[in-house]
C-alpha cells in the first residue's frame, strides 16, 4: 500500500456522555489518532455544515481502492463497551457513491459494510459493531437509507459482514471502489455508542395498519378504510376481450387441430398452444394470484408494526402461528423471525372492504380484473377456486414431497435435488401426481401441470455445470445415486486403473468412490473424458427424473400437458431431457429479455415450444423494500420493461405463453417462506391496483400477437 502521508492527531472522546470510557477516535476534520491518506488527497481547511458541524473535504482518486486509513495512536482501540460506530458524512458530488467500511480488529478478524451516501446534506452514518442483515430482521431487503431520525439524517449499514475483536480494535478504513473519476466526500467526527439503538430504530414503526410502509409516499397509498374501499371499488378499466372462444383462444387465427383438451401444436414453423376448441392460445398468466402468501411474522417484532389488529374478535382470523423454517434450504438460510405469530394484512384489507363475504367479493373481484386486463391463464400457486370458476385456463402443480434421498448440487437454494433413482421417489412422484390431478382429469380448463419448481440442476460459479455429478460422487455411499453412477463408470471403464488414467486422479480401487464426500476432479481440458462422464450422468439423472414424472403424469392423466418443470438453473443435459418427455418446457427466466435466459437456439434444435414460467420487474418506490429479480429504476419503467419483454417473446416461433410473478406485492417485512418484499406486484397489499403499470400491461397483452398465428 503506498501512503501520501501520516498526519499525527490528538485524541477525542468517543462515547457518548454517561457511557463507559472513551477510545481514541479520530475526528476527519482535524483532530484525533493517526490518519493514512492512500490516493486520497485532503482538500483545503476545515469546513462548516450548515448545522454548524466541522467536516474536511477529502478526494478519492481513480484508482483500484482509494483509502483513508484511520489508526490509534496507541496499540488498539477498547471498544469492548460499544455496539455502533458513527461518522459524520457527507457527499459533494452530484450522484450517489458507493462507500466501503472496513474496521480491522486482532489477527484476522474484520467487519466489512458497504452503503451508497445519498449526495445533499450531511448524513450520520452507522455501522453495527456486529455482522447483521436484513436477513436476521426476518427480511431480504432492509428499509430505505437514510431515513430521520429525531431531526438527524441517518444512513444505517444494513448489512455488515464479519468478525470484530471489539477489545482490540486497530484500524477504520473508508474507501470508494474503483471510481473512475476523482470522487470527493467531507468528513466530520467519528465516534462510537453503546447499544444498538440506531439498527432498533431503523426498523421500528415501519408498517401501519394496512401493511404500508410508514416513511414513503406514492399515488396508491392510503390512510383510511373510506379511501381502502374506494380505489378497491374503482371499475375495470376495460370490457371482457373480444373475439376470443370460450377458453379465450383467438377466433382470428388459423383453425388448429381440435382436440376437446388443450395441446401443444407446430403450425407453419411456429408453435402453438390450442384450446379445446381448436384455436391459437397465447398463454398470458399471472402467478400466485392468491390469499395467504402475503403473511408475515410479527412475533418477536412487533415494534416494525403499528395499529396492528388485536388477535381476537372479527380480526381473530387473520392472526395465526406456525414455523417456516427449512433446513437444508438456503433460501430460508440466516432468516430470523421464523417461527411464532404472523398477520396476514392482505386479507385483513379485503375484510375492511367487503366485509365477512371478503373471499367471495375478491375472487370476482380479481377475475374480473385479469381479464380486463388481457390475461387469460391463472398461474401456478393460484387459488383453485378461481380456476373452479371456469372463466379462465388453470395451471396445476405437482409437489413430489417424501422420505427419499436427495443430492446437493451445491445451489440448493430451494433443497437438495430428489434422488430419481430411489424407489421411495417413484412412490412420491406416483401419490403427488394422484393428489394434483384427482378432481382435475376430466377439467378441458386445465392448461397443465408443473412439476416442482426451480429444482437445482446446476451448482454455482464457472464448474456449477457439473454441480450434480460432483455432489453425487460426494454423497453416501448408500445414496442410490451415487451407486448408479458408479455402476456406469465401472462398466465404461472396466477397472479403476482406467477410470484413473482417463480422470488424471489417483484411484487404487473402486471402493475409493464409496466415500462419503468424494472430492471428485472438475473436468480440464487435459482430461476432456471427465466432461464426458459428468454430461453422460446429467443426462442420465435427467431422463429418470422426467421419465419417472411423465410416466406418473400419464398414468393418472392422460389429456393433459405435461408443461416442465420451471428451470432456474439448469443444464443442457437436463432441458434435453425435459424436452423428451414433457409437452411443453417451461423456465422461470428473470432477465431484460427472454433470450438472455434461455439458450433460444438449443429449443429450436430440440424443437420444442417453451413457456415462460415466471418473470417479472420490480422498483422501489411502492412500498416494499425490494425490487425483485431484475429491478429496474422506477414504477413507470416496469411497465416499459414488460412491454418490450413480452413483445420479444410473442415474437419468437418457440414461445406459447408468458406468466407473470405475482399478483400482489410482496410484505414490507417479508413473506413467511422466505422474507422476500418486493414490490412485483399487480396490485398493492391493499388490493388496489398500481394503475400506471397496470394500464402498460393491459396494452402489452392486447398487442400480443404473435407472428404466424393468422
Amino acid at each position: 500500500m503506498r501512503w501520501r502521508g501520516w498526519l499525527a492527531l490528538c485524541c477525542l472522546c468517543g462515547l457518548q456522555p454517561g457511557h463507559a470510557a472513551a477510545p481514541a477516535l479520530p475526528d476527519l476534520a482535524g483532530a484525533g489518532a493517526r490518519i493514512g491518506l492512500d490516493q486520497v488527497r485532503r482538500v483545503g481547511a476545515v469546513e462548516h455544515a450548515a448545522d454548524g458541524v466541522a467536516q474536511q473535504r477529502y478526494a478519492f482518486q481513480p484508482a483500484a481502492h482509494p483509502s483513508i486509513v484511520m489508526t490509534p495512536a496507541g496499540d488498539a482501540w477498547d471498544w469492548s463497551g460499544a455496539g455502533e460506530l458513527h461518522v459524520r458524512v457527507q457527499n459533494a458530488m452530484p450522484w450517489a457513491v458507493t462507500l466501503d467500511i472496513e474496521i480491522d480488529g486482532t489477527g484476522s478478524t474484520r467487519l466489512q459494510a458497504r452503503v451508497g451516501v445519498p449526495a445533499g446534506p450531511a448524513q450520520t452514518l452507522v455501522v453495527p459493531l456486529r455482522a447483521t442483515s436484513p436477513r436476521e430482521q426476518g427480511m431480504q431487503v432492509g428499509p430505505p437509507m437514510p431515513f430521520e431520525l429525531r431531526g438527524r439524517s441517518i444512513l444505517l449499514a444494513t448489512t455488515v459482514q464479519g468478525t470484530l475483536d471489539r477489545h482490540h480494535v486497530r484500524a477504520i478504513r473508508l474507501g470508494i471502489p474503483g471510481p473512475q473519476a476523482v470522487q470527493t466526500l467531507l468528513f466530520g467526527k467519528l465516534s462510537v455508542t453503546a447499544g444498538e439503538a440506531t439498527l432498533h430504530e431503523a426498523y421500528a414503526g415501519i408498517v401501519d395498519r394496512y401493511g404500508q410502509y410508514t416513511r414513503g409516499r406514492w399515488p396508491e397509498k392510503i390512510d383510511s378504510d373510506a379511501a381502502l374501499r374506494a380505489a378497491v371499488m374503482a371499475a375495470p378499466e376495460a370490457a371482457k376481450p373480444a373475439g376470443v372462444d370460450a377458453h379465450g383462444g383467438r377466433l382470428d387465427g388459423q383453425k388448429l387441430r381440435k382436440t376437446g383438451w388443450f395441446h401443444a401444436q407446430r403450425q407453419a414453423g411456429r408453435w402453438q398452444l390450442v384450446t379445446p376448441e381448436g384455436h391459437p392460445f397465447f398463454s398470458l398468466g399471472v402467478n400466485a394470484v392468491n390469499i395467504g402468501d402475503q403473511r408475515t411474522r410479527v412475533e418477536g417484532r412487533e415494534f416494525m408494526f403499528t395499529g396492528l389488529p388485536p388477535d381476537r374478535g372479527a380480526w381473530a382470523a387473520f392472526h395465526g402461528r406456525g414455523d417456516s423454517r427449512r433446513p437444508g434450504q438456503a433460501a430460508s438460510s440466516g432468516i430470523g423471525h421464523d417461527h411464532g405469530r404472523w398477520f396476514d394484512f392482505h386479507a385483513a384489507n379485503l375484510y375492511r372492504i367487503d366485509g365477512a363475504g371478503w373471499l367471495s367479493a375478491w375472487r370476482t373481484r380479481t377475475l374480473d380484473r385479469l381479464q380486463a386486463w388481457g390475461f387469460n391463464t391463472l398461474g401456478n400457486w393460484s387459488d383453485p377456486a378461481l380456476g373452479q370458476a371456469h372463466r379462465l385456463p388453470y395451471t396445476r402443480s405437482i409437489n413430489i414431497i417424501g422420505d427419499y434421498a436427495n443430492v446437493s448440487s451445491g445451489y440448493d437454494y430451494w433443497g437438495r435435488m430428489p434422488d430419481p433413482f430411489d424407489p421411495r421417489f417413484v412412490a412420491a412422484t406416483e401419490a403427488a401426481v394422484a393428489k394434483a390431478s384427482a378432481d382435475v382429469r376430466d377439467d378441458p380448463w386445465l392448461l397443465g401441470y408443473f412439476a416442482d419448481n426451480e429444482l437445482a440442476w446446476a451448482g454455482i460459479g464457472p464448474q456449477g455445470r457439473w454441480g450434480l455429478a460432483l455432489g453425487t460422487l460426494a454423497g453416501e455411499a448408500a445414496s442410490p445415486a451415487k451407486q448408479v453412477f458408479i455402476a456406469m463408470l465401472r462398466k465404461q471403464y472396466v477397472t479403476p486403473q482406467a477410470l484413473a488414467a482417463a480422470w488424471g486422479i489417483p484411484l487404487d480401487s473402486w471402493k475409493a468412490l464409496d466415500a462419503t464426500g468424494y472430492a471428485a476432479p472438475v473436468p480440464s481440458e487435459a482430461h476432456p473424458a471427465i466432461a464426458r462422464d459428468y454430461s453422460a450422468w446429467l443426462s442420465h439423472y435427467a431422463d429418470a427424473y422426467f421419465r419417472i414424472v411423465a410416466a406418473a403424469i400419464r398414468r393418472h392423466d392422460p389429456h393433459h400437458l405435461f408443461l416442465g418443470g420451471r428451470f432456474a438453473v439448469y443444464t443442457p443435459e437436463a432441458v434435453a431431457a425435459c424436452a423428451q418427455y414433457c409437452d411443453v418446457v417451461s423456465f422461470n427466466a428473470y432477465a431484460d429479455l427472454p433470450q438472455h435466459h434461455i439458450d433460444m437456439a438449443r429449443m429450436q434444435a430440440l424443437d420444442k415450444p417453451v413457456l415462460i414460467s415466471e418473470f417479472h420487474f420490480g422498483s422501489t418506490d411502492r412500498g416494499p423494500f425490494g425490487a425483485g429479480v431484475v429491478p429496474v429504476g422506477n414504477e413507470a419503467q416496469r411497465g416499459e420493461a414488460y412491454a418490450k419483454y413480452l413483445a420479444a417473446a410473442a415474437a419468437n416461433p418457440q414461445v406459447v405463453g408468458v406468466h407473470w410473478f405475482e399478483y400482489t406485492d410482496q410484505p414490507v417485512t417479508g413473506r413467511l417462506l422466505d422474507g422476500e418484499n418486493s414490490h412485483i406486484g399487480l396490485v398493492g397489499i391493499t388490493d388496489i391496483p398500481f394503475g400506471g403499470f397496470v394500464r402498460a400491461v393491459r396494452q402489452a397483452n392486447e398487442q400480443a400477437q404473435p407472428s404466424g398465428g393468422r
